[in-house]
């Protein structure tokens, strides 16, 4: 009789670890699943999103120093109008907003993380700019590929704004078109350092942003 209890309590031990491993296995594939669902890959396994919120020298620097972030790349979107220009932009009559698209190593760094840091690096509740930036080629939007990632800008919007107590006023467009800005605005912070927008304006920016998400961060060398 012992021998059978032993046998049967051996049998449920297995039992109860196989499903546990089953529950667990399940739980990573709907990870994955759901991680497929939010980024967007490109051939390479690298994903591409897109972020406006204020001038697009400020924004990329931003990106640019985010781990997994391989490229950022200045330009517009969000606008009614084709080709647009600097020139034109800076009218408000394109109804585009001075935009960035990031490229990304989804594996190091995911969509969520890049909304965290969106919202991180600027003042979430001014409308039509950031700082003495002003006009709606500055404004700040969100631009989603799919539903999933259309969900996660939505909650942490409406978070964000429960947590401060104010209106977050970043907008959320279905992603369209994006325009590549003129080579010049191109790694403008990098390229042009001591700049005196780039020393007042965009590097304390960064800086900020840096002090609030350090964990992000890539290594310095």
């Amino acid at each position: 009789m012992k021998k059978i209890i032993l046998l049967v309590a051996i049998s449920l031990a297995f039992s109860c670890k196989n499903t546990a491993q089953n529950k667990e296995d399940k739980t990573n594939r709907q990870s994955i699943k759901t991680a497929k669902a939010i980024e967007v890959p490109l051939e390479n396994g690298m994903a591409k999103a897109y972020f406006a919120s204020g001038c697009f020298w400020c924004v990329e620097a931003v990106y640019e120093s985010v781990k997994g972030v391989e490229e950022s790349i200045s330009g517009y979107s969000g606008g009614h109008t084709k080709n647009p220009t600097y020139q034109g932009s800076n009218t408000g009559r394109t109804g585009h907003a001075e935009a960035v698209e990031i490229i990304y190593n989804p594996e190091i760094v995911s969509f969520e993380t890049l909304v965290d840091v969106y919202f991180a690096s600027q003042n979430p509740t001014q409308v039509n700019g950031q700082g003495n930036d002003r006009g709606s080629q500055y404004r700040s939007i969100i631009f989603y590929q799919n539903d999933a990632q259309k969900q996660i800008i939505e909650t942490k919007k409406a978070a964000l704004a429960k947590k401060i107590g104010k209106t977050i006023t970043a907008e959320v467009y279905p992603f369209q078109k994006f325009w590549i800005a003129e080579d010049y605005h191109q790694d403008y912070e990098k390229l042009h350092p001591n700049n005196s927008y780039i020393q007042n304006v965009s590097i304390p920016r960064s800086k900020r942003f840096q002090a609030k998400m350090p964990e992000v961060l890539k290594e310095k060398h």
